[in-house]
């Protein structure tokens, strides 16, 4: 019965297909990077049941539903619990009076080179910039775009592999920030886990990001902790890393 009335406000706060113009108190978020932000995290309980009658994801289809964990379709086999809902609920919950929208985009094992245009990611067979501009261009015609919420680099971390890391990203950055026609889009990078060396060394190359960027800033993964592959963080850390992310986004945003 609490899952009927769940539903059932769910669907009188969905965000209208039919409009002809953009909602302004649909704020969405953009969900790029790989595998911890499509979320590897064991999909236990209360993961399972987590949702929020005002946060909603674009699903496979290009249609606006209910979010839920998982987010991600980039391996279906594999895809678990990430940062996008906590993240969605926590932004919710700051602004009672706005509709949440989340575009997970993200590619599991993606490289960096794979997020540019016609670039192909092989183990999975897709574009991932050329999806996810396409997935971007869907969502803001019922909604406007806030910002984006990029974890990536694990593909990366590698000394041999960090040369162009930087340019790729601006470039990036840049593509996203004119699909979306502001200048100055919030793009907000998450750092790796502390429990890889590697990943601690390729952190201070996404922390020096803000600092010529207006509107960039770097979310701090200190403290989280992995799954058992030392890769993927948990269902918990995860969790956590979302809300780190609201946390970034308040305040770079005026609340509403």
């Amino acid at each position: 019965m609490k899952y009927f009335f769940t539903l059932l406000f769910a669907l009188l706060n969905f965000p209208s297909w039919s409009q002809s113009s953009p909602d302004p108190n649909f704020h969405i978020y953009i969900l790029m990077g790989q595998s911890n932000m499509a979320g590897r995290g064991e999909m236990l309980e209360p993961y399972l049941s987590q949702q929020h009658e005002r946060v909603f994801m674009l699903n496979a289809q290009n249609e606006f539903v209910p979010a839920k964990h998982p987010m991600h379709f980039d391996k279906p086999s594999i895809v678990g619990v990430g940062p996008g809902l906590s993240f969605g609920i926590e932004m919710a919950k700051n602004s009672p009076n706005i509709k949440i929208g989340l575009v997970p985009c993200a590619v599991g094992g993606s490289s960096i080179l794979a997020w540019q245009t016609n670039a192909l990611d092989e183990a999975t067979k897709t574009h991932p910039w050329d999806d996810a501009k396409k997935r971007i261009l869907a969502a803001q015609q019922k909604g406007v775009i806030k910002g984006v919420l990029w974890h990536q680099g694990e593909s990366d971390s590698e000394p041999s592999k960090r040369v162009v890391y930087m340019e790729k990203l601006q470039g990036l950055i840049a593509e996203v920030r004119a699909i979306s026609q502001q200048a100055h889009l919030p793009f907000v990078v998450g750092e790796l886990g502390y429990f890889n060396q590697n990943y601690r060394d390729f952190n201070q190359i996404l922390r020096s990001l803000h600092a010529p960027n207006e509107g960039t800033t770097c979310v701090s993964a200190e403290g989280l902790t992995p799954k058992s592959d030392n890769i993927h963080f948990d269902s918990k850390s995860a969790t956590e890393l979302g809300k780190r992310y609201a946390q970034v986004l308040q305040q770079m945003s005026p609340k509403k």
